[in-house]
């Protein structure tokens, strides 16, 4: 579950409404995020996630409405952000270049890459590495500097389904070891249930949020453990793709219109 101080909200949304010209993308989006939570956010395509990160990242701006934010927030992108012509470790560096001393950055750096078990592979350039470990190496740069909040872009979806399940293990594991507050927007309902304190459902654009569902069991979790299941039954439900006829337990609870 989500570690430090519960009643510390790093990010609060309040009355949030952001349109593009006539289009209307979201829909006064309420939402309060705590210290070391992890949020995913889900919803039909087109319904104003990816425009709810940029505007919590400070990309874009809200045609309405506010955001609060406590500390700094970096991004992790859908398709990794690595520059092809520095190494795993120069681009790790980046992530440190607010570290003056020379030798700290370098401890920092070896730290890193022995975190997501990438030492070997610092020389090595990202057309040389995995899918699944470039978005290593770009965790390793979000995790890098100080920033508070990770806003996370559909991190996993280029990877194959494995490399997926792997990815959600190794995460749950960096955030266990370098723990921060994350918004994790995902079109993968099975990988919000399994990674996520609380899942968000945003309906159809304009997006509003329609559910807030907690899921209240420690990381890393099993695909197959019933209250994992469950919330997948109930997120689908809650989406129209699927009847939701199981009871509900009392470590999944869920709230409309409430985040």
């Amino acid at each position: 579950m989500s570690g430090g101080d519960t009643n510390d909200k790093v990010l609060v949304v309040s009355g949030l409404s952001r349109h593009f010209g006539s289009l209307e993308a979201l829909r006064a989006v309420d939402l309060q995020v705590r210290r070391h939570e992890f949020v995913a956010i889900v919803g039909p395509s087109g319904c104003g996630k990816t425009t709810l990160l940029n505007i919590l990242s400070g990309y874009e701006r809200a045609t309405t409405g506010s955001v609060t934010r406590q500390g700094r927030v970096r991004m992790v992108y859908q398709k990794d952000g690595l520059f092809p012509w520095l190494t795993a470790g120069e681009n790790v560096l980046l992530g440190l270049r607010d570290v003056p001393d020379t030798m700290e950055r370098r401890r920092r750096l070896d730290d890193l890459l022995g975190l997501i078990g990438l030492p070997r592979f610092a020389d090595h350039y990202p057309h040389q590495l995995s899918g699944g470990m470039r978005q290593l190496v770009e965790l390793a740069r979000a995790l890098a500097g100080e920033s508070e909040i990770l806003l996370m872009d559909e991190p996993f979806s280029s990877l194959d389904y494995i490399a997926r399940l792997r990815m959600r293990q190794e995460l749950a594991r960096l955030l266990a070891e370098r723990p921060r507050t994350v918004l994790f927007v995902t079109h993968d309902i099975e990988e919000a249930a399994q990674l996520a304190d609380r899942v968000v459902v945003l309906t159809e654009r304009p997006g509003r949020v329609c559910r807030a569902l907690q899921v209240e069991l420690p990381r890393p979790r099993s695909l197959t453990h019933p209250l994992v299941v469950e919330a997948i039954h109930t997120v689908l439900a809650e989406m129209g793709l699927e009847s939701n006829s199981s009871p509900r337990r009392n470590g999944a609870s869920g709230n409309r219109q409430k985040a």
